[in-house]
């Protein structure tokens, strides 16, 4: 288990993320101007909120195995009081959010960028990808009213303990 477990979660950091709108879902070609989510104690306090990181859009396992689990199970977690499920890569947002609509976005899924993985690599979460760069590792985070409830990274290439159903087991 990750040592950010029962501590508060980590401040000064944000993600960039088109918010999601069924309207612009239909038109795949929208592009609205990004904005900042800056998980902060006081947005946190009395909110539910699951990340999930993904090494990087439209790759084979983060588009076939790990995000979709989160879009077909989004009315699971809203049912157990999720305010939002925050996907994250290491991608803009312009490139999450046009692989969000891709994958049939929901609410209260939003598609984010932790832009050059600043987050990833201050929990120091990251994959060295060699010419890709390093990117953000496949991991996922539960976070109930300010606190860290789940932190787990998955240990090989698999999509175990970052897995929607992981997730929902330990709301």
């Amino acid at each position: 288990m990750s040592d950010l477990v029962g501590k508060p979660f980590p401040e000064g950091f944000h993600f960039n993320y088109v918010p999601f709108d069924e309207e612009d879902q239909k038109d795949h070609l929208s592009c609205k101007r990004p904005i900042q989510l800056n998980l902060t104690q006081d947005y946190l306090k009395g909110k539910k909120i699951v990340i999930t990181s993904a090494p990087g859009a439209f790759t084979p396992t983060c588009t076939l195995s790990h995000i979709p689990g989160y879009i077909e199970k989004a009315s699971d977690f809203v049912s157990k009081g999720v305010d939002k499920v925050i996907v994250i890569t290491q991608d803009s947002a312009f490139v999450n959010s046009a692989w969000g609509k891709l994958l049939g976005q929901k609410v209260p899924i939003e598609f984010a960028s932790d832009w050059q993985a600043t987050f990833s690599k201050s929990i120091g979460w990251t994959v060295n990808a060699g010419e890709m760069g390093t990117l953000t590792a496949r991991y996922t985070i539960i976070i109930d009213d300010g606190k860290v409830i789940y932190a787990e990274k998955e240990p090989g290439s698999e999509v175990t303990v970052s897995g929607a159903d992981a997730a929902l087991a330990k709301l």
